[in-house]
């Protein structure tokens, strides 16, 4: 029997939405108000869906204290007040929330192995969720 376990978590962080790629214009253009040079935050909802067996002994998919413990030392404890931009993953790519979605699943699939990773949803607004359930051929 497989069973999917759906652990919510918050964090808030701060980003500025620009490309070196494209001009001060087409920046303007494409992140409009995310574009502000002082850059804006967000209280993130972080979704992290697992499966697996359910354990005969604990009747459970994995440990939640030790999934908990993993998200907020790899996950919480590095995004949690802090301005994206600044960080070494994203000089080379935008802070968007997209990649930031696809950071985190990547961090929680090389480390946390009591169970499978499905996917990562990361809430940024009421309006706009993003969710990320493997690898992306497209991303470089």
């Amino acid at each position: 029997m497989i069973a999917y376990l759906n652990r919510r978590y918050r964090f808030s962080a701060s980003h500025r939405l620009h490309s070196a790629e494209m001009s001060e214009a087409e920046n303007r253009e494409t992140y409009g108000k995310c574009n502000n040079p002082h850059g804006h935050g967000h209280n993130y909802t972080l979704e992290v869906t697992v499966s697996g067996p359910v354990d005969r002994r604990t009747g459970m998919v994995c440990n939640l204290v030790d999934l908990d413990g993993f998200v907020e030392r790899e996950v919480l404890s590095r995004y949690n007040l802090q301005n994206l931009n600044t960080m070494q993953e994203f000089t080379q790519i935008v802070p968007t929330t997209e990649n930031l979605c696809v950071g985190i699943f990547e961090i929680l699939q090389r480390g946390f192995a009591q169970a499978h990773l499905e996917r990562v949803r990361l809430e940024e607004t009421m309006m706009n969720s993003f969710e990320f359930s493997g690898p992306n051929p497209l991303r470089k």
